[in-house]
């Protein structure tokens, strides 16, 4: 009974053991060290496991069945349907490997055999999986930048690229910055090979030809916006032209200086042209400054001598015309013209002169008599009497009464009158 069980139990482990009949690899293994069943696991053996679990899981089993050599046969009908739905399984993950999203503000673009075939919007798209249709997303929406003369900061400087030569032959240092977007994913993707590369290249073209054509103190101080408009509209124009189905948004001019090697020449050159401005604008003030008020005296004077030749022009005309019609009269009646002549040149004369009035043929005791004095005391006593009302007694000479002071002229008169009479009977 033992040694039967024996036999049952061993038949049942060689039939259960993956290696069953397999001496040759029991062999090989003993000689090698290796007890039966370790090593690689055996292709064959891990495909019947494998279906032998996919009928399992699909209600069937297996029908061992004998053949000569003791071994088991696989049932062939549920391995095809194995295989048939792990070939669909395999078809519903290729078709759903087509399915892509694009993003708002991107572009898909969808190519059959690696040519353009269509471009989707933003959203769930689908299309062909790989190998027949792949697709490739364009952000449309976002600014680029493209650095030329430098890479990340000024500081780390492209000689080859910053490096320009002016229309006035001298060579200037550039960093600028273009900002650009993209209104055409199809022909950004197809028409150009490396597309930074060839915005930077015409950059560098665009803004060589502009320096070029200026002068380079133009380029460094009062040009530098200019230079960047004309730098972005030419290479727009070279943009268009090539297709690349980019827009230039902006030009930013990082930084523009002599080369480093003449920086100090230059600094020192700089300076004494401001120097030489600020000197020429000094003159210039002083010269608007002095020029306007010699101009003007010179209006004033010229304008004095006109007036003054004119004033003594004019006299000259009057005093003929008075003395051809003081001639007339003259003629007319001798005697009163004379005694009018010298009565006028008498009040031209005193009332220029000081008035002092001397009666030396009288016998009166007032021999001196300063009428100006005496007329400027009592107008200085007046206005004291009226501010302090209080009247000093003015003195004798100043206080004389009109009847003393007709008396007084009168002889002089009559002695003129007589005078002129007699004057007039000699002639």
């Amino acid at each position: 009974m033992l040694v039967s069980l024996k036999k049952k139990i061993g038949l049942k482990l060689s039939l259960n053991d993956p290696h069953w009949g397999n001496q040759k690899d029991d062999a090989k293994k003993a000689q090698e060290g290796k007890k039966p069943g370790e090593g690689p696991p055996d292709l064959d053996q891990l495909w019947r496991d494998f279906n032998a679990r996919l009928n399992a899981f699909f209600g069937q089993k297996n029908r061992p069945e004998n053949n000569g050599g003791g071994g088991m046969r696989p049932d062939m009908k549920g391995a095809g349907i194995t295989v048939g739905v792990a070939a669909a399984v395999v078809a519903l993950i290729w078709l759903a490997s087509g399915s892509f999203i694009v993003q708002e503000g991107q572009t898909g673009v969808v190519m059959t055999f690696g040519r353009y075939s269509h471009s989707t919007p933003a959203g769930f798209n689908w299309r062909w999986p790989y190998p027949f249709q792949t697709d490739e997303t364009v952000n449309v929406s976002q600014v680029r930048t493209v650095e030329v003369g430098y890479r990340s900061t000024v500081k780390n400087k492209q000689a080859k690229e910053s490096l320009m030569l002016t229309d006035d032959e001298n060579i200037i240092d550039i960093q600028f910055a273009v900002q650009y977007t993209l209104k055409d994913p199809v022909a950004w993707l197809f028409n150009n090979r490396d597309q930074e590369e060839t915005l930077r290249q015409v950059a560098e073209t665009s803004i060589r030809e502009i320096v070029g054509r200026s002068k380079m103190d133009f380029v460094l101080y009062e040009g530098r916006e200019k230079v960047a408009l004309d730098t972005q509209q030419l290479m727009q124009q070279i943009l268009d032209r090539y297709a690349v189905g980019a827009v230039v948004t902006n030009v930013t001019m990082q930084a523009v200086q002599p080369p480093e090697q003449v920086q100090t020449a230059f600094d020192d050159a700089v300076k004494a042209g401001q120097d030489r401005e600020r000197q020429k604008n000094e003159g210039q003030a002083y010269a608007n400054q002095v020029v306007p008020v010699a101009r003007g005296n010179a209006f004033r004077l010229l304008q004095e001598a006109e007036a003054y030749r004119s004033m003594v022009t004019e006299n000259a005309i009057g005093n003929a015309s008075r003395f051809t019609q003081v001639l007339g009269e003259y003629q007319k009646a001798p005697g009163v013209t004379r005694d009018r002549m010298y009565l006028e040149t008498m009040q031209q004369i005193f009332s220029s002169a000081s008035k002092v009035m001397i009666d030396a043929k009288s016998g009166s005791n007032l021999l001196y008599l300063p009428l100006d004095k005496l007329i400027a005391q009592s107008a200085a006593q007046d206005a004291g009497a009226a501010a302090a009302k209080a009247a000093s007694t003015p003195p004798a000479a100043a206080t004389l009464p009109s009847d003393i002071m007709q008396t007084v002229e009168s002889p002089r008169r009559d002695g003129r009158s007589r005078e002129t009479s007699r004057d007039r009977e000699g002639r």
